[in-house]
């Protein structure tokens, strides 16, 4: 009469191992070696539009919109991609919280061309948050850095007039890019436009620079074979940064609703009265 258990108790340990191999499979996707500093993956600003969403435990839309590295050239597959990826990464991050990431990448564009289609394929998604990856097409067109700055800010109006958060991403760290005099002044000019509008930068250049320069990572580890397209590995990397700066932002202020809430409980509490005089508590 006991073999029925014992074999039950088997297959429960069999199918218990199997899914710490898959969990460790899928740990091991992300190398360790392309860690960076915490300051450098943070976010700078407040996420109000989908800390609200997520603190009411309703669902989030996010649109990843951007060129190649965002529609996941070099990946192995669509779920290597940094959008599905760091979906994976939300949602372990906030459980229980309906979470889609929705791919709005289209190989070759720039900012100009990403303009032309915000209504239709960002809008349209009535999205909490926008992942806008720019800037690395201007530069391989030489289309030149002062061009650029209007169209971004047109962008970013428009992104406002959504009533969404955003998130910019700036140029990927690789040989192609990095041979164009434009390279570091593009991610300047996206950093300094951030700054000024007071805009969440995920800085995926020194990122990638870091990962390169600092942990001795060669380019054709975290690169495809182009040396310009990114690949599992990088993309791998970037969406679990990113999904932890994404957290760490939202958690950081649902912390702090709390507190606020309370302060302004006291501070509409009306000061106590004597025969009908108030006092100074």
């Amino acid at each position: 009469m006991k073999r029925p258990f014992a074999c039950l108790a088997a297959t429960c340990l069999a199918a218990s191992l199997a899914a710490a191999g898959a969990r460790a499979e899928e740990k091991a996707r992300v190398p360790s070696d392309c860690r960076a500093p915490a300051d450098m993956v943070r976010l700078d600003e407040t996420l109000p539009r989908l800390t609200s969403r997520i603190r009411q435990k309703e669902a989030v839309t996010i649109v990843a919109l951007g060129s190649s590295s965002t529609a996941g050239a070099g990946a192995s597959s669509v779920e290597l991609t940094y959008p599905a990826r760091l979906e994976a990464e939300l949602k372990t991050r906030f459980p229980g919280v309906p979470i889609r990431v929705l791919n709005r990448g289209i190989g070759g564009e720039d900012v100009k061309e990403m303009l032309d289609r915000m209504e239709r394929d960002v809008a349209g998604s009535k999205p909490e948050l926008v992942i806008w990856q720019l800037g690395t097409n201007a530069i391989l067109r030489d289309n030149g850095v002062d061009p650029e700055q209007p169209l971004i800010l047109e962008g970013l109006k428009r992104l406002s007039s959504m009533n969404t958060d955003v998130v910019l991403l700036d140029p990927q760290y690789a040989p192609k890019v990095l041979k164009d005099p434009d390279a570091f002044p593009m991610v300047d000019l996206i950093s300094d436009i951030a700054h000024e509008k007071h805009v969440n930068l995920f800085r995926r250049f020194a990122l990638m620079r870091y990962w390169h320069e600092t942990n001795g990572v060669p380019f054709e580890t975290f690169l495809s074979p182009d040396l310009l397209h990114m690949n599992d590995w990088s993309y791998g990397c970037t969406a679990r940064y990113l999904g932890t700066a994404i957290a760490d932002a939202v958690s950081t202020e649902l912390a702090a609703q709390p507190k606020a809430k309370i302060e302004a409980m006291h501070a509409s509490v009306p000061a106590a009265t004597v025969s009908g005089q108030p006092t100074e508590r």
